[in-house]
């Protein structure tokens, strides 16, 4: 896996530009603050918009698992995991689209991002299916 670096920068993208929420857990502020110019009061609860954070030109930052104390404990789990699935699935299948269409990108509005199209694509195996065979 060390030597895909072009599926692990194809997964670091995703993840910054299509994080899974577009805003963070809630934070409470601990103290008072002042942050970009903003007055934060102690005990405030604080949102991020992460997926403003992820295509800021001047500060790029990869956090679509949190960051600090507070990041997911299962991180490394997950990237490990999403390694091997991607690419087991583009080696074991040639992907297409239906008629070769370009696939719409564009996100619905909610805690959550989902495409506001379903994907639709064809998946032919690239062994035969003798290999396959149990």
């Amino acid at each position: 896996m060390k030597n895909l670096v072009y599926l692990q920068a194809i997964i670091k993208e995703t993840f910054r530009l299509y994080p899974a929420a577009p805003l963070s857990i809630p934070h409470e502020s601990m103290e008072e603050c002042t942050v970009g110019g903003y007055h934060i009061p102690a005990g405030a609860r604080l949102f991020t918009n992460l997926s403003k954070i992820h295509r800021d030109p001047q500060h790029f930052e990869f956090i679509p698992f949190g960051s600090g104390r507070r990041m997911c404990p299962g991180v490394s789990f997950a990237i490990q995991i999403l390694n091997l699935v991607l690419s087991t699935l583009l080696h074991g299948f040639e992907i297409e689209t239906l008629n070769d269409a370009p696939i719409d990108m564009t996100e619905t509005g909610g805690m959550t991002n989902i495409k506001a199209t379903p994907l639709k694509a064809l998946l032919t195996p690239r062994l035969s299916p003798s290999f396959y065979d149990l």
